[in-house]
C-alpha cells in the first residue's frame, strides 16, 4: 500500500509538471505573439487564457480535494487558488497563469526533496527484496524470500543476504550487520548461532535453518517499525494543523484589509501567495523523516516522530541489569581451592557438555572440548554426573556432593553463581561464575552523564549481592534489587512524579511494563521477544549501549533543526506578507511573492537535509 501510494503521488507530481510545462510554452508563444504584433492583442490573449486555465486545471483539484481533507498543506492551496480565481476576475491573465506555473514547479521541487528523503527510509525495505537457494532433496532451487517457510533450509554463499531469520546448522562464515545494526565490524558465526534476515555472507559457506519469515523476521519488524514512523506527524505539525482554519481567515482578513485601504488588486494577490504556509507545512515533516532515515542507519528504530521529540527532552535513565548492562551470559571468572585448575575446567567442560543450564554452558565455553562422558545424567537442578575416563563424575552445587558422599572445601564468597566438580571422588575445586557487563557499558554510561542525564538507577530482579556488585562496577549508586515487573514499573512511576523524565532501557519481558512506563522506552535488540518490541518506542537492533548517546543527540538535532525551520517559516512569511501589504513588491508582487515564498521553503528543506550528513556509526563501531 505504501509502495503504491508513493507511486500514485509521482505521478500526480508528473501530471502536475507536464501542465505547467505546457502552459509555460503557451505563455511564451503569447508574448512572443504581442511583442511581435503590438496591435494584435486578441490572439495573444487568448493563448495567455488557454495557458491560465491549462494550469489552473491542478491548482483548483488541489483546492478542492483540501476542503474534503483539511490540513495546513490543504490552506496553502486554498490560498493559490483564491488568488488565481481573483487574477481571473481582474482581467490579469498574465498574472493567472505565471503565478500558478510557479506555486506547481516550486510544489513539484518540494516534494521531489522530500520524497528523496523518504527514499532513504524505503531502502531498508527493499533489502527483503531478495532470493532464496532452498535447499532440497538432490539440490537446490531458487525461489523469492516470501516463498520460504518456516523449517526450511537455504543456503548462504558468500556475498548472499539472508532472506530470513535462521539457526545456522552447518558451516561458518562472517556477517555484515551494518544494515540492520549500525555495526561495521563483522560477526562471527557457526553451528548453533542465530542469523537475522538482511545480514550479508562476507566470506563463507552457510547451511541455514528458517526460524522466522516476512513481517516477522528481523529484517520485517524493523520494516514495519520504519513505514508506521514514517506516516506519523510531528507534535509541532500537530499543533499548525489544529489552527490551520484560524490561520486562512487571518490571512483573508490582512489580504481584505488590503485592498480596503490601498485598493490594488497587484498588492491583495501579493498577500495571499505570501501567506501561503508551504514552509511551515514541510518544516517538521522533512526534518522528522530525515532524522528517522539517519537513526535506521545507525541501528535505532524510532516508532513514531512523537518519540523522536521526547527522546530529546529525558534527563534520566533506568536500566535493566541483565542481558542489557550485562551481556546476559554467565562467564568463567575466577578459581575456589583447585589445585589443579586445567582438571577441574575438563570435569566441569565434559559434565557441562550434556546440560542446557547456564552454568554448564559457561563451563562448556571456558574449559577444553574432546572430553566424553558416558552415562552424564541431570541431577534435579543440583547438576550433573557422569563418567569420565572410567571414573565417576560430578560437577554442580555443594548438595549434590553432599548426596553423593564427596567431600568438599568450603565454597568461597561470591557474588555469582559457584559450581564445584570431582572425580573419582575426589573433590577436585570450585569455579566461579558470573554475568559481566558489557564492554561498552562504562563508556556509555559516561556518555550518557555528560548529555545531562546524571541521574542513573539500575532495576533488577536478581539478588542484591549480584546487583550491588555490578552497579559498583559500574558507578551506578542507585540499586533496586529483586523486582518484580509490577515493583520496576512503581520504581519509574516515581521518577516521574520527582520530576524528572525517564529514559527506560530493557530487553525482557519484565521490562515491558517499565518500557511503557518511562517518558521514552528503549528495547535492547530486534530479537527481543514481541511483547518488548511493542511495549517500547525506541528499537535498538543491535545490543551496543552507545546507540542510547546517538539516538540523544540525533533527537536533539532534530529538535533545533525543527525550532530553526518554523521561526524561518514564520518569520519570512511576516515579511513577506509586510512587504506585500505596503505594495513594496510593485506591480509584479504576486509573481515576486510566490518566487520569494519557494525561495524560504528551499532553505527549510536544504537545512532538514543537513541532518542527513549526522554519522556516528564509525564512533560505536571503532569502540
Amino acid at each position: 500500500m505504501t509502495a503504491l501510494l508513493a507511486r500514485t503521488e509521482r505521478l500526480l507530481l508528473g501530471a502536475q509538471l507536464t501542465l505547467a510545462m505546457l502552459s509555460a510554452g503557451l505563455l511564451a508563444v503569447a508574448v512572443l505573439w504581442q511583442f511581435a504584433l503590438p496591435g494584435d492583442t486578441g490572439v495573444a490573449g487568448l493563448v495567455a487564457a488557454l495557458a491560465a486555465a491549462l494550469v489552473a486545471v491542478p491548482v483548483l483539484a488541489d483546492a478542492a480535494r483540501s476542503l474534503r481533507h483539511p490540513g495546513l498543506h490543504g490552506v496553502a492551496d486554498r490560498l493559490v487558488a483564491l488568488a488565481l480565481l481573483a487574477a481571473w476576475a481582474a482581467g490579469d491573465l498574465m498574472t493567472a497563469a505565471v503565478l500558478p506555473i510557479v506555486m506547481i514547479l516550486g510544489h513539484v521541487l518540494e516534494e521531489r526533496s522530500l520524497l528523496g528523503t523518504r527514499e532513504a527510509v524505503r531502502a531498508l525495505g527493499r533489502l527483503a527484496e531478495t532470493r532464496a537457494r532452498r535447499l532440497v532433496l538432490g539440490g537446490v532451487e531458487l525461489v523469492a524470500a516470501s516463498a520460504l517457510r518456516i523449517g526450511d533450509r537455504i543456503e548462504l554463499r558468500a556475498g548472499d543476504r539472508a532472506p530470513a531469520d535462521g539457526v545456522v546448522r552447518a558451516g561458518s562464515a562472517s556477517l555484515d550487520m551494518a544494515s540492520l545494526t549500525g555495526e561495521s565490524v563483522p560477526v562471527d558465526v557457526a553451528a548453533g548461532d542465530a542469523v537475522a534476515a538482511g545480514s550479508i555472507d562476507c566470506n563463507g559457506w552457510l547451511e541455514v535453518e528458517v526460524t522466522r519469515t516476512g513481517t516477522d523476521s528481523t529484517l520485517g519488524r524493523i520494516i514495519t517499525l520504519m513505514r508506521t514512523a514514517e506516516e506519523s506527524k510531528p507534535p509541532v505539525t500537530r499543533v499548525l494543523e489544529r489552527y490551520g482554519e484560524q490561520y486562512m481567515a487571518l490571512v483573508l482578513m490582512a489580504a481584505a484589509g488590503t485592498w480596503f485601504v490601498s485598493g490594488d488588486m497587484a498588492s491583495t494577490l501579493a498577500v495571499l501567495v505570501a501567506s501561503c504556509p508551504c514552509a511551515l507545512v514541510l518544516a517538521a515533516p522533512a526534518t522528522a523523516i530525515a532524522a528517522i532515515a539517519v537513526a535506521a542507519r545507525h541501528g535505532i528504530l524510532i516508532k513514531g516522530t512523537g518519540f523522536l521529540e521526547n527522546l530529546a527532552g529525558v534527563d534520566a535513565v533506568v536500566f535493566d541489569k541483565t542481558g542489557t548492562l550485562t551481556t546476559g551470559v554467565l562467564s568463567l571468572v575466577g578459581f575456589g581451592g583447585a589445585a589443579d585448575e586445567a582438571a577441574l575446567l575438563r570435569v566441569a567442560a565434559a559434565l557441562g557438555a550434556a546440560s542446557s543450564h547456564p552454568v554448564s554452558r559457561a563451563a562448556v565455553l571456558a574449559g577444553p572440548a574432546g572430553s566424553s562422558v558416558g552415562d552424564a545424567r541431570e541431577e534435579g537442578g543440583f547438576g550433573v554426573t557422569g563418567t569420565l575416563d572410567g571414573l565417576p563424575a560430578a560437577f554442580g552445587r555443594e548438595e549434590l556432593f553432599a548426596r553423593l558422599g564427596v567431600a568438599v572445601s568450603p565454597p568461597p564468597t561470591h557474588d555469582g553463581p559457584i559450581g564445584g566438580a570431582s572425580l573419582g571422588g575426589v573433590f577436585l575445586g570450585w569455579l566461579l561464575f558470573a554475568d559481566r557487563p558489557r564492554a561498552e557499558a562504562m563508556e556509555a554510561l559516561a556518555d550518557l552523564r555528560g548529555l545531562g542525564l546524571e541521574r542513573q538507577v539500575m532495576l533488577t530482579g536478581d539478588r542484591a549481592a549480584v546487583a550491588a556488585h555490578i552497579g559498583r562496577e559500574l558507578g551506578i549508586g542507585e540499586v533496586y534489587a529483586e523486582a518484580l515487573p509490577d515493583d520496576k514499573m512503581r520504581r519509574v512511576q516515581l521518577e516521574t512524579r520527582a520530576g524528572f523524565r525517564p529514559l527506560v532501557v530493557g530487553d525482557g519481558v519484565n521490562d515491558s511494563l517499565a518500557l511503557k512506563a518511562g517518558a521514552v522506552g528503549v528495547a535492547m535488540g530486534a530479537q527481543g521477544t514481541d511483547v518488548v518490541l511493542a511495549s517500547a518506542d525506541v528499537v535498538l537492533t543491535g545490543s551496543d549501549l552507545r546507540r542510547l548517546g546517538t539516538a540523544i543527540r540525533l533527537s536533539r538535532r532534530c529538535r533545533r533543526t525543527i525550532q530553526v525551520n518554523v521561526a524561518l517559516g514564520l518569520g519570512w512569511t511576516a515579511v513577506l506578507v509586510t512587504l506585500a501589504a505596503l505594495g513594496v513588491l510593485g506591480p509584479q508582487g504576486p509573481i515576486i511573492a510566490a518566487l520569494l515564498h519557494n525561495l524560504s521553503t528551499f532553505v527549510g528543506l536544504g537545512n532538514a537535509g543537513r541532518l542527513l550528513l549526522f554519522d556516528e556509526s564509525g564512533d560505536a563501531a571503532a569502540g
